[in-house]
């Protein structure tokens, strides 16, 4: 007898009625995808996403009634279905992307400039990848706390800063050590950072560095944006500048970041990707440890600790289920256990650490 494969149920969400033709072309000719309804804007789109019970969401940003941020959040924190975003927002690290993939979106791919079929065909391969590996993906559902205060921050023109306490600039010198936090992101990253980075203060007693694989020209607006919701400072690292407790470093895209020995940030935009990631988070989780080993085992072997995000919580249980299997890992827990722990332990340093030594 033969085997019929299942294909993915594909919920295409867009305001252009020739632009949906030409998305579901391309999804219906896929062996493994199929359309099974269009929504021209956001409100369709939070209707069909409950009575379909699609795999996958295709979602345009830019819509009548309800646009695409407002649609992300609605069903992510009622809903949840794993989304990418399609919308010609994507393109030049725009803000609404940003925001979509901190509501909870899996991915994005930016329409060509004119959007017409021809031009599609050009993010044909890119799409049904995306597509087909967010089908895959077990999403878990976003606060809704958390989504209307994106929501708001979105639509001020001028969002209130938030509290900043920097202390001063450590000077050189091993004799001036503290706590270093780093923490490594991937595909549902940005979702997953904004579930942790409350927890920070201004006056946390630890340098924070984020290595997120994201592109070039999206980290700079992911600090500012982050910022926003957290009481520490964030910024985009900067080549040579010393780390500072309380403020969290974003790894710039298209970089590998390193921390020398005197506690300096290094910027690599040269050596291309290394086991094929740019940034590389082992690169950053080696300098940090400053120990010859690979990444998370080499912070372990250094008496740091290192924590992993558990399967249940994991948009994709990658990352955490490689450190896991490397036996790299001393603690697993849910997404919001993981702040607690972090403070714990840095606090755990600060208090037992002799005077100027941490």
């Amino acid at each position: 007898m033969a085997t019929i494969n299942k294909k993915f149920r594909v919920l295409v969400v867009e305001d252009s009625a020739f632009m949906r033709k030409v998305l579901e072309g391309i999804f219906n000719a896929d062996e493994q995808l199929q359309v099974v309804g269009n929504a021209k804007d956001g409100r369709e789109a939070v209707a069909m996403a409950e009575s379909l019970k699609p795999d996958v969401i295709t979602m345009d940003i830019n819509m009548p009634h309800v646009d695409g941020l407002q649609a992300t959040a609605e069903i992510m924190t009622t809903n949840p279905r794993p989304i990418v975003i399609v919308s010609s927002e994507s393109r030049e690290g725009a803000a609404s992307t940003l925001r979509a993939l901190e509501l909870g979106a899996i991915e994005f791919v930016a329409k060509p400039s004119s959007a017409i079929d021809l031009d599609m065909q050009s993010v044909k391969e890119e799409l049904l990848r995306k597509v087909r590996m967010a089908a895959r993906v077990r999403v878990v559902r976003t606060a809704s706390r958390l989504a209307s205060k994106i929501q708001n921050a979105n639509g001020s023109k001028n969002p209130p800063p938030a509290p900043v306490s920097v202390r001063p600039a450590p000077t050189s010198g091993l004799d001036q050590r503290f706590p270093v936090v780093v923490l490594a992101a991937s595909t549902g990253g940005p979702a997953t950072v904004m579930r942790i980075a409350p927890g920070f203060t201004g006056d946390f007693p630890a340098a924070v560095i984020l290595v997120q694989h994201m592109p070039a020209a999206f980290t700079t607006q992911f600090a500012a944006q982050l910022a926003e919701f957290t009481g520490i400072r964030v910024k985009e690292a900067e080549a040579n500048e010393s780390l500072q407790p309380g403020t969290l470093y974003i790894c710039p895209g298209g970089q590998h970041l390193r921390v020398t020995p005197t506690g300096r940030i290094q910027l690599d935009g040269t050596s291309g990707r290394i086991n094929g990631y740019l940034p590389n988070i082992d690169v950053t989780m080696e300098s940090v440890a400053a120990f010859a080993g690979n990444g998370a085992m080499a912070i372990k072997t250094a008496g740091g600790l290192v924590l992993a995000q558990d399967e249940a919580t994991c948009v994709i249980f990658g990352m955490p289920a490689e450190a896991i299997k490397a036996g790299a890992v001393d603690q697993v827990l849910g997404i919001d256990d993981i702040y607690a722990a972090i403070e714990k332990r840095v606090l755990g340093i600060c208090r037992t650490a002799p005077a100027g030594v941490r």
